[in-house]
């Protein structure tokens, strides 16, 4: 496998170089022969960033992590990586077994469908064995009447507790934001191996964009003024 380091304003020392071999080893391991892997460290003030960027195929994994410590961030970033080969390898797995999907799909709804009826036979059978006014599914059960008054049957509501809010927890995400400018098909093909459905990015000119995945599955972009 080749490994190429890029240093800026930091020395790329062995401690960091053995790191980054024994970790795109483990990453190697989970998706076969690596074509080639590129390691970029980089030190602004007192933060530590590194970038990873795995080559496979015809295809790229990027990871990046930020630390006080150069050390800490490349483990980081190797974890990082680690997890996005796990998802990629998964994609590829079920990618192989699409031909089957149309069964998982049918297969459940055929199981609700049968579940949905059996429960109203029950529901049913019970009302009709149930004893004159009692209270069967949230229904009372008809009570004898004088002759020759209708039978009125009573609804019986049972009404749902508050629903308690939940506070928002906000959690900070470097996965989301890419560490140095690409184009725009480089950046939705990154959203789609990183699994986001917001991506921030800079294209060539400089300009702060965000790719937001909706719910049709098409991608927005959106172009900081």
């Amino acid at each position: 496998m080749q490994i190429e380091y890029t240093g800026r304003h930091v020395h790329v020392n062995n401690a960091c170089r053995a790191l980054c071999e024994e970790g795109l080893e483990r990453v190697s391991k989970l998706l076969g022969r690596i074509v080639s892997a590129h390691v970029v460290l980089s030190n602004e003030k007192h933060r530590c960033m590194a970038e990873i960027t795995i080559e496979i195929r015809a295809n790229k994994l990027v990871s990046t992590a930020e630390s006080t410590s150069m050390e800490t961030a490349v483990r980081m970033a190797l974890e990082k990586a680690e997890t996005q080969a796990k998802r990629f390898k998964q994609k590829m797995v079920t990618k192989k077994r699409l031909p089957n999907e149309e069964k998982v799909i049918v297969e459940p709804e055929l199981t609700r469908t049968r579940r949905a009826t059996a429960v109203k036979r029950s529901a049913d059978r019970k009302a009709a064995e149930a004893p004159v006014g009692a209270t069967v599914n949230g229904t009372a059960t008809a009570k004898k009447s004088a002759p020759g008054k209708p039978v009125v049957p009573v609804m019986v509501h049972s009404f749902p507790a508050k629903t308690p809010v939940i506070e928002p927890h906000v959690v900070r995400s470097l996965d989301s934001v890419a560490m140095r400018p690409m184009t725009l098909e480089e950046a939705v093909k990154e959203a789609e191996f990183r699994d986001r459905e917001v991506f921030v990015f800079r294209n060539n000119k400089g300009i702060v964009c965000v790719l937001h995945r909706k719910r049709d599955g098409k991608m927005e972009l959106i172009e900081a003024p």
